[in-house]
């Protein structure tokens, strides 16, 4: 087993396998995040998930979460997160997605809060839109042979949908709540981290099917329509617990004004029905249903008009850092050698080096060799270019002249 890998956050920029970190994203239960590019020189900015040793530890979870990003990675929709790359790098558990510049749409709501910025319901209404074709086109995916592939995203929520500076809308991590249901080599937990918005019959352990996306959908409307959490914890700085997401008690909505109020208030109210039965048995249903009320109350909105409205008010900082640490981690990357290339043991090892040349100083008159071939001299010649065969006879034929020149 290889040598674990060191994911401390600081050590930035800094090699991960065939990619380059350079800023530290996020921090969640489950994952830490980085944004980075590949280490073959490509200017592609994607996003590098590091699972956390808890889950990256778990034989089984590993191989659930690796088959379910594989099935994932076949989901070809601009709603949805592209996977390009899943594995393991020594002990840490990895998943290499494309990169959405921007927010995900729960850091869209805390920066809302703390600036003060009220999100138009036109907007949430765009952003709940998006994300049901998302689920939609999961939820109808087919094999080769015709027939459904069952997928189900299990964590539909706020930090799972992504709001790019261009307005664009998709959903990330298909497949890692599925592998959270291998609840033997899972914490509690980490298990009622999710739990603010499952549906009831997921908290209680049962078969779920296309409707538990709708009731999280739902949930995610009706915290941007009543502007808080639909369940609160058990005190501070705690998660909703499992027991109130089975028992899915759902408070009425407020009362804000809205054009056609009762009916948005409808829609919410059907995705959140305890009995799936009386849900809506799609995600196109209830995508039609609050279509039909964005025309009648005349709240039509765009994704070039969402896109502007996130960079005017957030974008202009956030963007400027980014590409302040991106050129860092250029830089950190040219001043870097490449990192080496295992040799496999069935190719031979070829030699390189060119032996060292050791100089002697050379008495007046004398002149200078050297010990080592000089570079493109055959074996066995001097540094003058002769051979010690030549110079040999060269010697002997000089002493014969002497002779004869002696006995004359």
């Amino acid at each position: 087993m290889a040598p674990p890998v060191s994911v401390h956050p600081e050590n930035l920029p800094r090699r991960f396998g065939r990619y380059v970190l350079f800023d530290k994203i996020g921090e969640g239960g489950m994952a830490r995040i980085y944004l980075g590019r590949p280490e073959s020189g490509s200017d592609k900015l994607l996003v590098v998930k590091q699972m956390l040793p808890l889950f990256s530890n778990s034989e089984r979870f590993s191989k659930l979460l690796i088959d379910e990003a594989k099935l994932a990675a076949e989901l070809t929709n601009s709603n949805i997160v592209q996977v390009f790359d899943l594995g393991r790098e020594g002990d840490v558990l990895y998943i290499a997605m494309e990169y959405v510049e921007g927010f995900d749409l729960r850091q869209l709501l805390q920066q809302c809060s703390k600036r003060q910025i009220a999100l138009p319901i036109e907007f949430s209404l765009f952003v709940v839109g998006e994300t049901l074709k998302a689920l939609e086109h999961a939820h109808k995916k087919k094999n080769e042979q015709g027939e459904s592939l069952g997928i189900v995203h299990r964590d539909v929520s706020p930090s799972n949908v992504l709001l790019s500076f261009h307005g664009e809308v998709k959903l990330c991590d298909f497949g890692i709540a599925r592998a959270m249901a291998a609840r033997e080599e899972v914490p509690d937990e980490a298990i009622e981290g999710k739990a603010g918005y499952m549906s009831p019959e997921a908290a209680r352990g049962e078969p779920i099917d296309a409707r538990a996306d709708v009731f999280s959908v739902g949930i995610v409307l009706w915290e941007l329509v009543a502007g808080r959490k639909l369940y609160r914890g058990g005190g501070v700085g705690r998660m909703p617990s499992l027991e109130q997401a089975s028992q899915a008690e759902i408070p009425a909505l407020p009362e804000r004004g809205l054009p056609h109020e009762t009916e948005l208030h409808r829609i919410i109210g059907r995705a959140l029905s305890v009995d799936r039965d009386m849900r809506y048995a799609s995600c196109r249903d209830m995508r039609r249903d609050l279509e039909a009320y964005v025309l009648e109350a005349g709240l039509t909105v765009s994704q070039l008009k969402f896109g502007e409205w996130i960079t005017q008010n957030f974008g202009t900082e956030i963007i400027e850092l980014r590409r302040e640490r991106e050129r860092a981690a250029r830089a950190w990357l040219s001043e870097r050698p490449p990192a080496p290339v295992a040799v496999k043991p069935s190719e031979p090892k070829v030699a390189t080096a060119v032996p060292s040349e050791r100089r002697i100083e050379a008495k007046p008159g004398q002149a200078v060799r050297s010990e080592a071939p000089l570079p493109g001299t055959p074996a066995g010649t001097t540094a003058g270019g002769g051979s010690p065969v030549v110079a040999v006879l060269g010697v002997l034929l000089l002493a014969l002249i002497a002779a004869f020149w002696l006995l004359r």
